[in-house]
Formats: C-alpha cells, structure tokens, sequence
C-alpha cells in the first residue's frame, strides 16, 4: 500500500515537471478545451437569459391572458379576412356576465395620433380600454389614477400616459392634472403608468396613450365595433374552459349554427408561450451543438499532442523501463498528464465562460439605457427647436379646458389640414406610431396568413 502511494506520488511530480517543461505545447494542448468549456457555459447562460427575458416578456402581458380578434368571414362561399370587425362592447359585458372562468374582460379600441402639450408634440398609439385593462395587463399606475367606469359610460374626456409620452410631453414631470390634445381634442391626463419596457419585437410598451374606449370610439376613431376583446381567466388552469365558454357565448350572440366557421379568433399566452418556448429551445439547442463540437476538437487536441508526447518521449520512456517501471506506470502518467491539461483548461474555460457572460449581460444593459437616453436627447432637441421657431409668437388662444400656446394651435391646424389632406404632418421629430404590442401583432398576422392559406386550400 505504501509502495502504491509512494509510485503514485512519484508519477505525480514527474507527470507535473513534464508539462511545466513544455510550456507552449502544454498551454497549445488546453486551448481547445479552454474555448470548448468557454463556448459552452456562455452559450448555456445567454440561452438561458434569452428564454428568461421572453418569459418576462409575455408574463408582462398580464396572467392568464387570452385574446379575442375579428377572424375571417364568408363571402360567396370564400373565406376572407375583409379586417371588418364584427365584434361590439356589448360581446365583452356578454363575456363578464355568462362566462365564469372569465375574471376580467377589456374592449378595446386602437388608434394613432400626434399628441399636442404646450409646445411640445408626439406621435404615438391611442388605446380605448376600460378599467379593467391595468388589472388583465399586470400594469399598475405609477402617478395619479386610473380612470373608472362612471369616466367609460359618460365618455370623459380623460387619459392616463405611458411613461415615455410623459416623458417627452412633460420632461419636468407633472402630467398629472395637465391637458393634452389629440386629434384636437382636449383630454386630461388622470394618471401615468408605470414603465414596462419594450416586448419581443423591440417596440416600446410605454409609448402609448390610454383612455375609455367610448370616448376613443365616439371622438378620435368614430368607429362602432371594437378591434379586439382583452379576457383574463380566474386561475391559470382555467384557460381552456374560459375559451370554450366565450366560444359558446360568441356563437350563440353572432348567431353562429354548430360547426359553423367562426367570425371571431382567440389566442391565449400559454399557446405563445409554447410557442416561443420551442423557438427558443431548438436555437439552445442549435448553440449547444456547436459548443459541444468545440469541446470534441479540444479533447480530439489533447488526443493528437499526447500522442505526439509519447513518440518524442521514446527515450525517456526507455530508460524509465530499463531501470524498472512497467508498462502500466508509464501509462499512468501520460494519463495523468492528460487529465490535468484537461482540468486546467476545464477550469480556465469556465471562468471565460462566466466573463463573456457577464460582458454581454453587461453591454445589452448599457444599449438599453443608451437607447432610452438618446430617445429623451431626441425629445428634448425637438422641444428646443419648436421652443426656438415660435419664440417670437405672443398670441395665445383659450380652448374649453385650457389654453394653449401658439405653436401648439399651429401644430393642431397643421395635423388637422393633413388628415384631411391625405398627407404626413411635418412636425420637428418624425412620427412613430408603433403598434398596441408586438405580441398582438404577432397573433393577428399569424391568424391572419393561416386564414388566408385555408381559404386558398379550400
């Protein structure tokens, strides 16, 4: 035993003086390993940051979210998708009333507009939504109030912000109280949400305005449907019954005979979230194998350099057996030679892999708060340049609920005389008038492209 431990030791040091000799092979030998290792862990850790960072996304949606969209119709024995919408308010209290599953139900109303505060402007997306909407969307109000339902069933004029329209309306803060205009329109601004950040599609959540679908139906859109229904189940594993219930409710509303093709579509988050779950597991997947053949070429290295070891070291493994060692021994130490270039390397590898990580955790950061910044800079250079163009200007107008400068009237005429013109304002920042939320654009178009390749099957 003690002989065994003795050799062992001595295999040991020779195994280490061995590769201490031979510095730049031994460091050429773990360099496959050590990027092998790298790939791995940095890929295993970005993979699973991207899953993470879609999961937030869609949780962001709100739970157990489910949406209902116009679906296509039956024209002359086609189906089309014709964008009409056959979908009313009175669909959604139908929902809340009938439907148990179902905890929270939102109409909803989308729109686009040049928001006019002061002398500052911005384009951005109206929503018509009722006071159920924070609560289906997990999104609280960061200042002041939601609005309630006496401001939906009167139609008031109010709103609530996201951050970043706060943000380039009002760079003091303060919104709360103030009036802004859309489409000419005063509206006062009751609350501001609180920041959400951008989805999937890199759109931001926050650049959007709120208010009571029925002032958004009657005053800024004139529309008499609704665009979609937003439904929020009461417990997650109530989703599949929550859909069945509104199927059955819809049906029989928009009298619909059995087995006959619906005017409506729903989608819910845990289909997406599937979805995006396989997406993003075969590209892991996808890393992972080219990782794992990183870590095959570094073993395949070690392989080839050891075997070269051994054809120069020919002399000195004769004159080791000649005095003694057998066969095995040698063995032993080109094996632990071996081992220890693999662990080094291994762990040497793993601390690369956890600095990489932490290098692009580190710069994705940086890109989103350089983003916001240069999205504020952006805003703050437009409000200087109308502040500089209309310094001269000393008229003023009252409006029913506030006054409003100069420029802001200009602004207003100018975007007035292009909607009926048919053209773009021309206003110091372009506009940008992003879609609700990417997910909902995601769902519709996908619906959308399998509606029309059934109808051309068919």
């Amino acid at each position: 035993m003690k002989n065994s431990v003795q050799r062992l030791g001595n295999i040991t040091i020779v195994g280490l003086k061995a590769i201490s000799r031979n510095k730049l092979r031994s460091f050429l030998t773990m360099l496959g390993i050590v990027i092998g290792v790298g790939c791995v862990i940095a890929v295993v850790a970005i993979g699973n940051g991207a899953t993470k960072s879609v999961e937030n996304t869609i949780n962001s949606l709100g739970t157990n979210y489910i949406m209902i969209f116009p679906g296509a119709v039956t024209q002359s024995g086609a189906r089309l998708f014709t964008g009409n919408s056959t979908l009313t308010p009175e669909d959604a209290d139908a929902i809340k009333a009938d439907c148990p599953a179902v905890a929270y139900v939102c109409p909803t109303v989308r729109s686009a507009a040049q928001i006019v505060a002061g002398e500052l402007n911005w384009g951005t997306s109206i929503q018509g939504v009722s006071p159920d909407y924070p609560l289906i969307r997990s999104w609280n109000v960061d200042q002041g109030d939601f609005f309630t339902d006496q401001d939906v069933k009167s139609a008031a004029k109010v709103c609530v912000l996201g951050a970043t329209v706060a943000e380039n309306l009002f760079p003091a803060g303060g919104a709360v109280g103030q009036v802004i205009r859309i489409k000419n329109v005063p509206f006062k601004v009751s609350g501001v949400l609180e920041r959400k950040g951008g989805n999937m599609m890199g759109q931001d959540q926050d650049d959007t305005v709120v208010a009571p679908y029925t002032t958004v139906m009657k005053r800024l859109s004139g529309k008499t449907k609704i665009d979609m229904i937003q439904v929020s189940t009461a417990a997650p594993n109530l989703v599949q019954e929550a859909q069945n219930e509104i199927d059955a409710v819809l049906r029989q509303r928009h009298r619909i005979p059995p087995g006959g093709d619906a005017d409506f579509q729903m989608r819910s988050q845990e289909e997406i979230a599937q979805t995006q779950a396989q997406s993003m597991g075969t590209l892991k997947n996808l890393l992972l194998i080219i990782a794992g053949v990183s870590l095959l070429i570094g073993g395949i290295g070690i392989m080839n350099i050891m075997l070269v070891s051994v054809t120069e070291r020919t002399r000195e493994i004769g004159i080791r057996m000649a005095i003694g060692a057998k066969g095995r021994h040698i063995l032993l130490q080109f094996l632990f030679e071996a081992v220890t270039l693999a662990i080094v390397g291994g762990l040497i590898g793993v601390g690369l892999g956890v600095a990489a990580s932490a290098v692009v955790r580190h710069l994705a950061g940086t890109r989103s708060r350089s983003h916001s910044a240069w999205r504020r800079a952006w805003g703050s250079s437009s409000a200087s340049t109308l502040r500089e163009k209309h310094r001269g200007s000393t008229r003023s107008t009252r409006y029913a609920t506030s006054s409003i400068t100069p420029s802001a009237r200009i602004s207003a005429a100018t975007m007035r005389r292009n909607s009926l013109s048919g053209t773009r304002p021309r206003i110091a920042r372009p506009s940008r008038v992003p879609m609700m939320t990417a997910i909902v654009t995601m769902a519709i178009s996908g619906q959308i492209a399998s509606n029309e390749r059934h109808s051309l099957n068919a």
